[in-house]
């Protein structure tokens, strides 16, 4: 599917054919995972998929995430481009060893004769209701494992745009969907599958982007937060505040070029994400504008997260995810300094 006419689509169906023009025009894609085929997916993201494709392109397998992802490296060294789903955020762990000591340190430790191109696809984040196990974020602790892409999109073009990135991408890749926004629509303009050499310099999985301009505070946020971050600011500029807005895209390598500069325009920083921000990937950002951005900084750089505490359960997680109204009230202590 190929045209340069937009067209609505919901997040989900969005990456749905990012996943199909990837099995289009490379023969070496396949996906991966539990009940992705016959099934199309727990959230149905590779629906359709397996009819279109076969059994060998798209493969159910077993219950084992160590063996989904162990099984997809052992491919990807023999040329194929695997793409992992991981039905929930809290699924990863069992293959959290074959992620962090084998697929990042691969390229690496041969010294760059051998690439893995795997992505694994988490659907992460709260909001929908579930159950212990199922509303997660823990991209920090595989962007703190180095040889590792990590990123989230956060509209529907971005995850069209993304997914085909990270699969002609020569870098593994964990591709962190924001499951509460699965069914967000926005338009999506498709086009010719990329190259795995523009693929492995494409901005979309590199660069962050200005979600929203703005002069008075800059708001950084990626995934399901951008979201949140644009309400907020809509709520900030009735009151006379502008707010610039950054979605990150990239967890890591991270974007701090773009931050940076908003931060020296604006003079202050909110960083937005649902994860516990105790050691989170917010807490870097606030390192690196402190860095980068000493001499132009108003205030302190504050964090709005989830709090150092397991996920709660579904009648509290409202307690527990960023608001907007806890950015607004971030915001507003940055501008009383």
């Amino acid at each position: 599917m190929t045209t340069t006419t937009p067209q609505t689509l919901t997040f989900a169906k969005a990456i749905t054919e990012g996943l199909r023009s990837a099995l289009e025009s490379d023969g070496k894609v396949l996906v991966m995972g539990e009940d992705v085929g016959r099934n199309g997916g727990v959230f149905r993201v590779t629906d359709g998929l397996q009819k279109d494709f076969g059994e060998d392109r798209v493969v159910d397998t077993p219950l084992a995430e160590s063996g989904i992802v162990g099984t997809a490296i052992g491919m990807a060294l023999r040329g194929y481009r695997p793409v992992c789903e991981i039905q929930f955020d809290g699924f990863v762990f069992p293959a959290y060893d074959q992620i962090t000591t084998q697929l990042a340190k691969m390229h690496y430790r041969s010294r760059g004769r051998l690439q893995v191109p795997v992505v694994i696809r988490i659907p992460y984040g709260g909001g929908i209701g579930a159950v212990e196990h199922h509303s997660e974020s823990p991209e920090a602790l595989f962007a703190h494992t180095p040889g590792l892409r990590v990123v989230s999109p956060s509209t529907p073009q971005d995850a069209y745009d993304m997914i085909r990135a990270a699969v002609a991408s020569p870098d593994p890749v964990l591709f962190f969907e924001p499951k509460g926004r699965y069914w967000s629509k926005g338009e999506v303009t498709t086009s010719p599958y990329p190259t795995v050499a523009a693929a492995g310099g494409a901005d979309v999985l590199n660069r962050a982007r200005v979600a929203r301009q703005g002069s008075d505070v800059t708001l950084v946020a990626y995934g399901p937060t951008v979201a949140t971050a644009l309400k907020a600011a809509d709520t900030l500029a009735a009151e006379g505040t502008s707010a610039e807005v950054i979605d990150l895209r990239a967890i890591s390598p991270l974007d701090v070029t773009a931050v940076a500069e908003s931060v020296k325009r604006t003079g202050r920083c909110v960083v937005v994400h649902e994860a516990p921000t105790f050691l989170g990937s917010g807490a870097e950002v606030a390192a690196r504008v402190s860095e980068e951005c000493f001499y132009s900084l108003e205030a302190p750089v504050l964090r709005v997260g989830g709090f150092h505490a397991p996920y709660p359960v579904a009648k509290l997680e409202h307690e527990y995810l960023p608001s907007v109204d806890r950015v607004v009230d971030a915001v507003d202590r940055v501008l009383a300094h």
